[in-house]
C-alpha cells in the first residue's frame, strides 16, 4: 500500500485584484512506506501548502489525496493519529525546557505515561539531546531547536513524517545531524515526505518531485531526474564568476547560464561552438578563465533547464 497517494490534488486561493493562485495545481504523486521523498522548489513554489493538504490541516479546492490509506477530507482525525509534522516554524515553547516541552507534546498526542519515559529517552539519545533537558528552548541554538522540534514531532511514534524545510536555517553540522536521524527513521520504516528548497538534500531521497508554481514539474529517482536533461552542461570558473555571468547571459547563445558557487553552469546543445563563445565573449569582457571541462547534471541543473524551457514555450503561445 501506497503510504500517499494524490489525484489531480489542487488548492486555489483568492488573491483580491491579482484574481486567484493556484497554490498546488493537479498534483498526482504516490509515495511508497518507507522511503525519503522529496518535494523540491523554490520559495513560494508550493511545498508548503501541499504538506499543509497532506496533513489535513487544510481542503483542497479540488482533487483527493490518501494518507496512510485515509481519505485527507473524511478521514482527517485518523490522519493526524498516524503522522507528525515538523513545520518551517515548529511551535516551541522557548519558556519550556526540553524535556517539558517533550512531556507537553507527549500529552496533545495522548502518549501512555507508562511507556512515555522509554520513547523520551530514545529521542533524547538518537538526537544527542541528553545533556539538555534542562534547557530552556528558547536558549537552544537553531540546529538544536530543529531537533527538539523533530523529537516532538516523533514523541508519538507517527508512521509517516512529514517535515517542511527541516535544515532551514541551520548550520552544516546540524543538517548532516538531522540527516543521519532521517536516516534511521527509515531503517525503522518510517516514510519521511520533506520539502526541501535545497537541491544537495534532494539527492539524498530515494525519489523527488520537482515542483513549481505549483505544478509538478518531473518526479522520479535523483537520476532519474538528472536522466531527463537535454544539452550538456559546460563548467567554467574565471577570475570574476558574477561578471562572467552577466556577461554571459547578455550575449551567450546557450539554453541556460547558473552560478553554483563559483562555478558557471552552461547548458548547450553545441558544446564545443558553445566552449568557443565563451572564450571570445569572456576574453573581450577582460575575464580569465582558470578551469573549463564539461560534468554531470545535478539537480539544480535540471530544474532551471525544466522551467526555462517552459517559460519560453509560455512564451510562444
Amino acid at each position: 500500500m501506497d503510504a500517499i497517494r494524490t489525484e489531480s490534488l489542487t488548492k486555489v486561493f483568492e488573491a483580491g485584484k491579482r484574481g486567484e493562485v493556484r497554490a498546488v495545481d493537479g498534483l498526482t504523486i504516490t509515495v511508497a512506506e518507507g522511503e525519503i521523498f522529496g518535494l523540491v522548489g523554490p520559495d513560494g513554489a508550493g511545498k508548503t501548502t501541499t504538506i499543509r493538504l497532506l496533513t489535513a490541516i487544510m481542503d483542497p479546492t479540488a482533487g483527493d489525496a490518501w494518507v496512510a490509506g485515509f481519505h485527507t477530507r473524511r478521514e482527517a482525525e485518523s490522519i493526524k493519529e498516524s503522522i507528525g509534522y515538523m513545520s518551517q516554524r515548529f511551535g516551541l515553547y522557548p519558556d519550556l525546557t526540553v524535556m517539558e516541552n517533550l512531556d507537553f507534546y507527549a500529552d496533545i498526542y495522548t502518549v501512555p505515561r507508562g511507556a512515555r519515559r522509554q520513547v523520551i529517552d530514545r529521542l533524547l539519545a538518537f538526537s544527542n539531546l541528553g545533556p539538555f533537558t534542562g534547557r530552556l528552548a528558547g536558549e537552544l541554538s537553531g540546529g538544536m531547536k530543529q531537533k527538539l522540534g523533530l523529537a516532538c514531532a516523533l514523541v508519538h511514534t507517527p508512521r509517516i513524517l512529514f517535515l517542511d524545510e527541516p535544515t532551514s536555517g541551520v548550520d552544516p553540522i546540524s543538517r548532516r545531524d538531522l540527516w543521519r536521524i532521517i536516516y534511521q527513521l527509515i531503517r525503522e520504516g518510517v516514510t519521511v515526505f520533506a520539502a526541501t528548497s535545497y537541491m544537495d538534500e534532494a539527492e539524498r531521497c530515494n525519489r523527488v518531485g520537482l515542483i513549481n508554481s505549483g505544478r509538478l514539474l518531473v518526479c522520479g529517482t535523483p537520476d532519474d531526474v538528472k536522466a531527463r536533461m537535454r544539452g550538456t552542461i559546460l563548467q567554467v570558473v574565471t577570475t570574476n564568476s558574477r561578471g562572467a555571468v552577466a556577461a554571459l547571459k547578455q550575449r551567450l547563445r546557450a539554453e541556460s547560464v547558473g552560478l553554483f558557487g563559483d562555478r558557471i553552469h552552461i547548458v548547450t546543445q553545441e558544446p564545443d561552438a558553445t566552449a568557443a563563445q565563451v572564450e571570445s565573449i569572456l576574453a573581450g569582457s577582460g575575464i580569465r578563465i582558470t578551469d573549463r571541462r564539461r560534468v554531470e547534471p545535478t539537480l539544480e541543473d535540471v530544474f532551471i533547464s525544466i522551467v526555462g524551457s517552459q517559460g519560453n514555450a509560455d512564451g510562444q503561445r
